[in-house]
């Protein structure tokens, strides 16, 4: 698994190695258990790059896991990894699962790069022990997680922290799998449910934008998940190349309260449509947490697009840079904000983010298809 460091926080402290395992759900955006955690070191060696969380292996795939996770640190932005394992209990010989560090260390050494840190703790939880693999005199107890500068940074950001991945896999999970089946049907014999007679496409692109903006004055409502007809008629608007782009303007910039609205409306659909319609919410969903450096969530949504639509370019396009690690910050390119001003879906640039009016307070009515 891949993550990310969430913007504006990633020059997290190195040196205080109980505070930086205790920092790891904030920075995953969830608690890891059972774990290996990667973390990489921008060069010079001052803020957090890539990171890996991957479960702990059986002792006959430790040098296959090594082989297979270390390499993707050899870029010229990395210039070395702390290794964490969390899980296991000691013995008079230290830490466990010394053997999978060895490997990482060997594989590490053949790609030039360095091991800045071996940690290990059995939990991420206040008071829990921690020790060094280097040196037994490196030891400590872990402080609340909720307490680390790093959670405080998180927490303001608006960033959510689950108490396991499988607990952040489940808000991905359908609401309703009745519905989803419902709709499928209705999306197999409705090929066009957004046109009528004598409509042109400028027409049918109002439609739709007017669907999507529908969608947000309901999740500022508070209004709850669309119904059947709704929920058609939002996954062929979704459909539309200009809508398409223009959402993708919604993830910037990342903190903002209509970022935070639009990721929410992306993970209502998520849940709401059935494939392959789902994978355009699913595609914005990850962009939008992508940018927000949310990469657990981020990771599994774009894996969510994927799977719904194995052959959709922009979410394979996606999920690869997440799988390497891009900087989120290379990304913002695919956001198309001519077209999402045009449509009326995010402010124009001389406004910022002060105005944010946002879908559903446009002044002035759309263009048509281009």
């Amino acid at each position: 698994m891949t993550t990310s460091t969430p913007p504006g926080i990633s020059r997290a402290t190195l040196r205080n190695p109980a505070d930086l395992i205790a920092s790891l759900p904030y920075l995953l955006g969830f608690r890891p258990a059972d774990s290996l955690v990667l973390l990489g070191h921008r060069v010079p060696g001052t803020t957090i790059g890539l990171m890996l969380r991957a479960d702990l292996p059986p002792r006959e795939l430790q040098a296959e896991q090594a082989d297979a996770l270390i390499p993707r640190f050899a870029d010229p932005e990395h210039n070395g990894v702390t290794v964490i394992v969390i899980g296991g209990s000691p013995d008079e010989n230290g830490p466990p699962h010394a053997e999978l560090v060895a490997e990482l260390k060997r594989v590490l050494a053949q790609n030039d790069l360095r091991l800045f840190h071996a940690l290990w703790t059995p939990e991420v939880e206040p008071g829990a022990p921690w020790s060094c693999y280097s040196d037994p005199d490196c030891s400590g107890v872990l402080p609340d997680p909720q307490e680390t500068v790093i959670a405080a940074a998180t927490t303001e950001a608006g960033f959510v922290v689950f108490r396991s991945r499988e607990e952040l896999a489940a808000v991905l999970k359908p609401r309703s799998p009745e519905a989803i089946s419902r709709r499928a049907d209705l999306l197999a014999s409705s090929p066009e449910p957004l046109y009528s007679p004598g409509m042109s496409q400028s027409d049918v692109l109002d439609a739709a934008v007017t669907e999507l903006r529908d969608a947000f004055l309901r999740q500022r409502r508070g209004a709850g998940p669309p119904d059947d007809d709704q929920a058609v008629r939002l996954a062929h608007a979704l459909m539309f190349n200009p809508v398409r782009d223009a959402c993708m303007a919604l993830a910037v910039p990342p903190h903002t309260s209509l970022t935070r609205e639009a990721e929410e409306v992306w993970l209502t659909l998520v849940r709401e449509l059935p494939p392959p319609h789902r994978a355009e919410a699913a595609l914005h969903l990850g962009y939008t947490a992508l940018m927000r450096g949310e990469g657990a969530l981020a990771g599994m949504a774009l894996a969510n697009a994927v799977e719904a639509d194995p052959d959709h370019l922009v979410a394979q396009l996606l999920q690869t840079a997440w799988n390497i690690g891009t900087d989120p910050a290379k990304l913002t390119g695919l956001a198309d904000f001519s077209t999402a001003v045009d449509l009326g879906l995010a402010p124009p640039p001389e406004l910022g983010s002060a105005a944010e009016p946002g879908p559903g307070r446009r002044s002035e009515p759309p263009r048509g298809m281009r």
